[in-house]
């Protein structure tokens, strides 16, 4: 079946039960695409919900709601690539996937390197939007645990000391600890204390989730300490 065809019913506009529901925000100025695309989604155990335009979405205040987008690209007001890149600016990362009747292949383009998830086409078949929904919900809880993993990362690199936070970049680097302890003048046994500071404020056991810890910190942080 496809989404453009049979008729429409009302759609409700029930919420997530939660704010860690997952919830599709779905924004099309066609009344009947938008309440068709919800239908479908709930069809499948898929919460959405629609708006006429971007600004109703930024008014609703569920920009950061786990999910994922589906946007028409030409809109009253600011169209789906102009909001995409206001997401961007404002560090907003949402998984959009575009679904227009006037894409081109600039149009694409500029969108896929954006980092929409998938550009589609009307018409669309059912199961086409429904996988590519599937597939961008994947890709943002992958980011919400890489952000929260950062966060806790970043905090607990805030309490190293700045000589520890030396021997940590050092240490990921692959250097052994009689070179550490060279490039910082210091002994090899100081070197051997401050990395097991290391490891403990950090709660790690072994280097290479030491490794993976200073990866998920911003760089502009972490290399305020370079060895």
């Amino acid at each position: 079946m496809n989404i453009l065809s049979g008729n429409v019913g009302a759609a409700s506009r029930k919420q997530p039960r939660s704010e860690h529901d997952t919830l599709v925000l779905v924004v099309d100025d066609d009344e009947a695409m938008r309440l068709s695309i919800c239908e479908l989604l709930r069809s499948v155990g898929i919460e959405a919900v629609g708006f006429s335009t971007t600004q109703a979405l930024m008014d609703a205040d569920v920009l950061d709601h786990p999910g994922c987008m589906i946007l028409d690209i030409r809109m009253p007001g600011i169209s789906g690539l102009e909001f995409q890149a206001r997401l961007a600016a404002s560090g907003i990362s949402a998984s959009i996937i575009f679904l227009t009747g006037y894409g081109d292949i600039p149009m694409t383009v500029q969108a896929m390197k954006a980092g929409a998830v998938e550009f589609l086409t009307k018409p669309v078949r059912d199961q086409t939007l429904i996988d590519a929904v599937n597939k961008a919900i994947e890709i943002d809880k992958e980011k919400r645990i890489q952000q929260r993993e950062a966060k806790a990362n970043i905090a607990l690199y805030a309490t190293l000391t700045p000589r520890e936070k030396q021997v940590m970049a050092a240490a990921v680097e692959g250097k052994l600890n009689k070179q550490i302890a060279f490039d910082l003048n210091i002994s090899e046994i100081t070197v051997k204390l401050h990395r097991s500071n290391v490891m403990r404020k950090m709660q790690t056991l072994f280097i290479t989730q030491l490794l993976h810890a200073w990866q998920s910190i911003p760089a502009d942080i972490r290399h305020d300490y370079p060895a």
